[in-house]
């Protein structure tokens, strides 16, 4: 996903990537991971990747400071603070999830049916639907595609 365009900057990495949703992905993954300081940066992409690369330090040096650990920065300052919030929130979110709740979460993103995931987890469908639930599964998927609106929005792009 990240290729040749993910480079270390001091205790981090800054990988560009030209896609907000993937960015949103990256930063769950991260998120997952645990233990990261992870900064975002927002701004145009092109042959020069100096604006978002400059925008993702200041971004990773902000997110030392932040409870979360994660921080956003951008060409757009008040959208780039609205995908911050809302990163966080969702960041705050999944790191309160429980192996069972991620072990759950992760068959059903896959397309794996309820059911399905009963069987393959060895409980009940209402164990699964119990699991989603302490995961805020329905939460998650409504922050995601609007963390990415505002990523594309602080890096001056109108989503379309």
């Amino acid at each position: 996903m990240l290729g040749s365009r993910a480079r270390p900057v001091g205790e981090g990495w800054v990988a560009v990537v030209d896609d907000a949703a993937a960015a949103v992905d990256a930063v769950v993954a991260l998120v997952r991971a645990g233990g990261l300081r992870i900064g975002v940066g927002a701004a145009p992409t092109g042959p020069d990747d100096a604006p978002v690369t400059l925008a993702a330090r200041r971004a990773l040096e902000a997110a030392g400071r932040r409870p979360a650990r994660l921080a956003v920065r951008g060409t757009d300052p008040e959208a780039a603070a609205d995908a911050q919030a809302v990163l966080t929130a969702l960041a705050v979110l999944l790191a309160r999830r429980s192996a069972a709740a991620w072990a759950a979460v992760d068959l059903v993103a896959a397309g794996v049916t309820r059911a399905a995931a009963a069987a393959a987890l060895g409980v009940s469908r209402q164990a699964v639907a119990q699991r989603l639930a302490a995961a805020s599964w329905d939460l998650e998927r409504e922050l995601r595609p609007t963390a990415a609106r505002l990523l594309d929005r602080a890096a001056g792009r109108t989503p379309g």
